[in-house]
């Protein structure tokens, strides 16, 4: 699961550092007059931001579905098991504590 989201997250990130690569080469080309190819270069740009705006729109998507499928698992085990879930909880609240104190 966490190689899926790495790979997205790489390939996002390569996404966005050719927008960045295509603004500068567009703030080049139209330092001193606007040309053809700046023209040409902010449809390329454009095209490729809508491409990083889907993936990261996915991604997000995503990323909500899968909390709230863990939070629904959560609940289900919560409710399932409820000595164990309050076992864990008093557990980890002492841990807690126990490494506040020590400040």
């Amino acid at each position: 699961m966490s190689e899926i989201t790495a790979a997205h997250r790489d390939k996002l990130m390569a996404d966005l550092r050719t927008v960045i690569s295509d603004a500068e080469e567009v703030l080049k080309v139209t330092a001193d007059q606007a040309s053809a190819g700046a023209a040409e270069l902010r449809v390329r740009m454009q095209e490729r931001l809508t491409q990083a705006k889907h993936r990261l729109h996915d991604l997000q998507e995503t990323a909500v579905a899968r909390a709230r499928a863990a939070g629904h698992a959560a609940d289900d085990y919560v409710h399932e098991h409820p000595w164990k879930a309050i076992g864990a909880a008093a557990g980890i609240g002492m841990i807690i504590g126990l490494l506040i104190s020590r400040r």
